[in-house]
């Protein structure tokens, strides 16, 4: 089972770091795959949680173990199909651009699912999936 850092975070929420640029990098470099969020606003790529905050080059995203979290139309319309992306909201559900199942917290999983939990007791649950994306990694 993998694990996927949550916005960069790794022991617990933190906003001061969430989605910055090397804090991304820092996970990445220690081996974790990372769910990024993104914005694309005019033509220029973000990362950021409730607003495009922290302006990139679309070659920072493309890295492998990074998992998209697409947040506007735009960003849709726009992002590389090749990519590891995903848009929802509070679907129980959505499928990845890579087939796998981008589960919200507490409910079923299966072998495609990557569920987001980020309690700090996730590793108690003993998910039966392909992995657990959490503020909680380390």
């Amino acid at each position: 089972m993998i694990i996927v850092s949550h916005r960069g975070n790794l022991s617990g929420p933190n906003p001061d770091t969430e989605n910055k640029p090397e804090q991304i990098n820092k996970v990445l470099k220690a081996g974790y795959n990372c769910e990024v969020d993104l914005w694309i606003k005019k033509g220029k790529w973000y990362l950021g949680h409730d607003e495009p905050e922290y302006e990139i080059d679309i070659n920072f995203l493309c890295r492998p173990n990074l998992w998209i979290h697409v947040k506007n139309l735009e960003g849709l319309e726009k992002i590389p199909r090749w990519m590891n992306f995903f848009w929802h909201q509070t679907d129980d559900f959505t499928l990845t651009s890579k087939h796998f199942i981008w589960t919200f917290p507490d409910k079923k999983t299966c072998q495609k699912s990557v569920i987001v939990d980020n309690n700090k007791d996730w590793r108690d649950k003993n998910y039966d999936c392909f992995g657990v994306c959490t503020n909680w990694v380390l």
